[in-house]
């Protein structure tokens, strides 16, 4: 009987701490969505909850969002169509079990805005969300780090800043990698997803943070088999990808091997020299017509706070050259009733940008004029063009800011996945109101 009453007190004890543990998550939890009171850096923007400096989650969001009124855009071909669109609404997730392990599990609302995208890409109906970043992090030092799962395609800046950390708002302007392309419109099969893949990334850095680099294996592109395949890449050969950026003054500090377009000064003088390489072997073209693909990039940035505390204001620059090379028969690969080809694109293109911030506040945030070219050259297919004009409303650096702009050009009616000879699309005027939030 005694025996039993002692096993009823200790069953009795363990359910109270049990309680008692529930609680306190759901108070921590409570907490964290009532006042999101401890902050990460900037760079994993969010709450946090914490059980110690090795131990802690935190959550975010994003989201991105803008007013287009763009010339011939109605329906009737006439006049300026106006248009609201969501281009991102991202929830954030990070977080460290370990000293030397981490975590990453981000989403996206893709399709959101399906207007810009013919009402879905990827087999994705409007507005679904869905896995962007799934990544293991093994992070042991400045020189050996290991990322694992589906992450970022090491490329150019402009590709490993995301959407949020561009100095522009539509900071994707220049031929897409292969990574950036899904199923849709390719018999030859899925590559990628918004610039990710499934692949193992190494990454780090030397001589005090000023040379850094990243290489990496990827799926890439993949084709099918059996009675009937289709697509070039029938041997299942990976993507390899790789970057070296070299910081002449200040460093850059950002998560593993991201990058951003700029630091609106906070970071110093900063002149990074970078350049870059995406292979994989029958990575585009059709069966009939395979090719390897390959890709070089280079990029710089180069930033200056002028005066003391940035009191003359900031003046920011990005350039960027790439160039794509494959082999494919273009008769082959675009003939009539041919669905099977990753028609990737063949050239090279440029584009460059300038800013300046002005180091006074007017309201709640700093203007930031800006003025950016872009031109692509393609091999087999029409060239684009672009130029752009319009100002940033700082209030927050990355996590708040109001873009206006107008934009001129042929890039947007051409596009940057129709690699066809001869091409259609006109010169044409765009206004644009855009908003950017996350926290």
């Amino acid at each position: 009987m005694k025996v039993d009453q002692t096993r009823e007190a200790v069953t009795m004890k363990v359910a109270e701490k049990r309680r008692w543990k529930i609680l306190l998550v759901a108070g921590a939890t409570m907490a964290l969505v009532a006042e999101m009171a401890s902050t990460l850096p900037s760079a994993y923007a969010g709450g946090t909850i914490k059980a110690n400096d090795d131990q802690w989650i935190s959550i975010g969001m994003g989201i991105r969002t803008k007013l287009s009124a763009v010339q011939d855009g109605q329906a009737n071909g006439q006049g300026y169509g106006t248009d609201f669109g969501v281009d991102n609404a991202r929830v954030y997730i990070n977080g460290k079990i370990h000293k030397y392990v981490g975590f990453t599990f981000n989403t996206d609302c893709f399709n959101c805005n399906s207007s810009a995208f013919g009402g879905g890409i990827g087999g994705l109906g409007t507005g679904t969300m869905g896995l962007l970043d799934a990544i293991g992090k093994f992070e042991f030092n400045d020189l050996v780090n290991l990322w694992v799962g589906r992450t970022l395609v090491p490329g150019e800046r402009g590709e490993l800043n995301g959407p949020f950390y561009h100095a522009t708002f539509e900071g994707f302007k220049t031929p897409f990698n292969s990574a950036d392309f899904t199923n849709t419109g390719f018999g030859a099969g899925g590559a990628g997803l918004y610039g990710r893949d499934n692949g193992v990334v190494l990454w780090g850095s030397m001589l005090d943070h000023h040379l850094s680099y990243a290489a990496s294996v990827f799926t890439g592109l993949r084709s099918s088999g059996g009675a009937t395949p289709s697509g070039p890449n029938q041997q299942g050969s990976l993507l390899y990808a790789g970057r070296v950026t070299y910081n002449f003054f200040n460093k850059e500090d950002n998560p593993g091997y991201y990058t951003s377009g700029t630091y609106y000064g906070t970071a110093g003088h900063i002149l990074a020299i970078a350049g870059g390489i995406n292979y994989q072997a029958n990575g585009a073209g059709s069966l009939a017509a395979p090719s390897d693909m390959t890709v070089l990039v280079s990029d710089i940035l180069w930033e200056l706070p002028l005066g003391k505390d940035m009191q003359g204001g900031v003046i920011t620059v990005n350039g960027e050259f790439k160039h794509y090379a494959a082999g494919y028969d273009t008769a082959v690969a675009f003939a009539p009733g041919t669905t099977d080809c990753f028609c990737m694109f063949r050239g090279q293109s440029y584009t460059a940008y300038a800013l300046y911030l002005f180091p006074g506040e007017i309201g709640i945030g700093r203007f930031q004029p800006y003025a950016r070219y872009t031109t692509i050259q393609a091999a087999q297919s029409s060239v684009r063009e672009e130029v752009e004009f319009g100002t940033n409303y700082i209030i927050s650096g990355h996590n708040a800011r109001i873009s206006a702009f107008y934009q001129y050009g042929d890039i947007a009616t051409k596009g940057l996945g129709n690699w066809a000879p001869n091409a259609p699309g006109a010169d044409v005027s765009a206004f644009k109101l855009a908003l950017q939030l996350q926290y």
